[in-house]
């Protein structure tokens, strides 16, 4: 199509694709599906568009894409609503445009992740229309099944993570079901050993067709508590509640199980059978993630990976970033973390921190040259290399569940799930030739693609530059990660020892800093609103810097 823009870039190296620990360093880039490329004019993005969109990415300098749910489903959470894991949902293509957008991806140097929602399926799966007609099919403990209390009320206390109780009445069964999250998404029961070989068995379908490995879906939730025990409730001490009731509780018995550990080792051995193949977990646990992450990815036996939200927060200080990667090192040396500032479940970084910063695009820089900087796999989400921020939609305009549920104290996740912008002047952004199906307004096309691909200046070029950087710079590529001291608002730490080690400096704030640098020093690779002078380094709003010195690897 002739709205596709040219795009080369002289500063990339090669992408590291090869071996079974590809994944290990590697730069992700998540694709959401429905929003990134329409080819068919309906309004949402399709797989024949993502694969003629993949020059994108393999240009950016990421070594695979990480794809949302691309099955089929009835779309009550947008895809996260599986009613047949085995094979592609009409609105994205077939299995023949699947198995070319690997072929493309693979052509490219480009690793294939594909999203596995394994807690629950849809209602309308037919695993769960079977469950639910009686009480005696064979199927009948595949689903997590409960009478009432006697006054007919739910089985305990649990709710849904996306408001209500987590327990649904039907009256074909008499009897509760559980849903951590939507009633049109109730849990898998895990207890039940055919429901773990049916999950496996579905896995290895994806592994056979040639994916390199799978993102998996609220990975602490498979397992609950079998008595039902009632979460004990959260002390607010004083301050404000959550928005959401979910969030008053600790969720002791309704996820994050000791069960889930032996599960996540049959995965792993299943995906060990198929050479290069990786597993990453997201861990949603607003209490323990950073140790559940530890535990899930120590030893070689389970996750490969994982991440939580705890960089996905609103939280943008020295003292969080610390705390959260020093926690994961601390209990699991031997783990690997991913980490990511942004995806379709929370507002965009270049919104959500811009509120309490600059609202420029010096922090989208600042951002993406401290994520680079941290020991680990880094996860991209589309857009942020546009500098892209949330949209603004009316009520009018959402569909996501949770803006509707709790709007407006929470709006939802429609406004980082707004289409991708390729070419700035055309209505649509460049995304469809029908009616999205969320809006393209004029704050998301004015960073289009196009306006920025050849802009030697722009964020998308500064992205480029910051990937190739890392790849090509062996402290940050291989260097062990070690906080140094600094007054806040500055974070520094060291990558890498001896001769190779930088010293990466960053001023959190739009307040200019000063910072010590005794010895030899000097700036190198890219840097923003930096002066060395003597022994003594400036940062200007946003600033930060590399720097080789003396010091660095002592």
């Amino acid at each position: 199509m002739s709205n596709r823009p040219a795009e080369t870039d002289p500063h990339q190296t090669p992408r590291h694709t090869g071996g079974s620990d590809w994944w290990r360093g590697a730069v992700l880039y998540q694709i959401y599906p429905r929003s990134f490329q329409d080819d068919n004019g309906d309004g949402i993005g399709d797989l024949p568009g993502i694969t003629r969109r993949l020059d994108h990415v393999a240009n950016l300098g990421c070594d695979g894409i990480w794809l949302s749910p691309i099955f089929p489903s009835p779309m009550a959470d947008m895809g996260y609503d599986v009613s047949d894991y085995v094979d592609i949902d009409p609105l994205f293509g077939t299995l023949t445009d699947f198995s070319a957008l690997i072929d493309r991806a693979h052509d490219l140097g480009l690793k294939v992740i594909v999203d596995q929602v394994m807690n629950h399926s849809s209602n309308l799966h037919p695993w769960f229309v079977e469950s639910r007609s009686s009480r005696d099919n064979p199927r009948a403990d595949w689903y997590v099944w409960r009478d009432p209390k006697p006054d007919g009320s739910p089985p305990n206390n649990w709710p849904s993570v996306f408001g209500g109780p987590a327990w649904t009445w039907d009256g074909e069964r008499r009897q509760y079901y559980l849903h951590s999250f939507l009633a049109e998404q109730p849990d898998l029961n895990y207890l039940n050993p055919d429901v773990q070989q049916a999950v496996l068995d579905a896995m290895r379908f994806w592994l056979e067709r040639g994916v390199d490995g799978f993102r998996l879906d609220t990975v602490n939730y498979f397992f609950y508590d079998p008595e039902l025990r009632d979460n004990p409730a959260k002390s607010f001490k004083g301050e404000k509640p959550p928005v959401n009731h979910y969030d008053w509780q600790l969720h002791l018995y309704s996820k994050s199980r000791p069960e889930n550990v032996e599960f996540l080792r049959r995965m792993r051995a299943l995906t060990d059978e198929y050479p290069n193949r990786m597993l990453l977990g997201e861990v949603g646990d607003a209490d323990q993630a950073i140790e559940l992450m530890g535990e899930y990815t120590s030893g070689n036996d389970k996750l490969h990976m994982a991440y939580s939200f705890d960089m996905l927060s609103d939280l943008y200080t020295p003292d969080h970033f610390r705390e959260v990667i020093n926690g994961f090192w601390a209990g699991a040396p031997d783990g690997w973390p991913l980490w990511s500032m942004s995806n379709h479940d929370v507002v965009r970084h270049a919104t959500r921190w811009a509120a309490k910063d600059s609202g420029n695009d010096a922090l989208a820089r600042q951002a993406i040259a401290l994520l680079l900087a941290f020991e680990g796999s880094i996860c991209l989400y589309q857009g942020e290399e546009l500098g892209q921020t949330d949209t603004d939609l009316l009520y009018s305009e959402l569909t996501d569940p949770v803006g509707l549920r709790f709007w407006p104290a929470n709006k939802g996740r429609d406004g980082c799930r707004t289409p991708m912008v390729w070419v700035a002047q055309d209505p649509q952004g460049g995304f469809t030739t029908g009616t999205p199906w969320l809006p393209v307004k004029p704050a998301q096309a004015a960073r289009a693609v196009d306006v920025q691909v050849e802009n030697t200046a722009s964020i998308l070029t500064h992205y480029r530059r910051m990937i190739a950087y890392r790849r090509a710079t062996p402290a940050l590529a291989h260097g062990k990660m070690r906080f140094v001291d600094a007054p806040d608002p500055v974070l520094r730490f060291t990558r890498g020892a001896g001769a190779d080690a930088l010293d990466c400096v960053f001023n959190l704030s739009t307040n200019p800093q000063r910072v010590p640098c005794p010895g030899t020093a000097a700036i190198t690779g890219p840097s923003q609103a930096a002066e060395l002078t003597g022994d003594e380094l400036t940062l200007g709003p946003n600033g930060w810097a590399f720097l080789v010195n003396d010091r660095a690897g002592k």
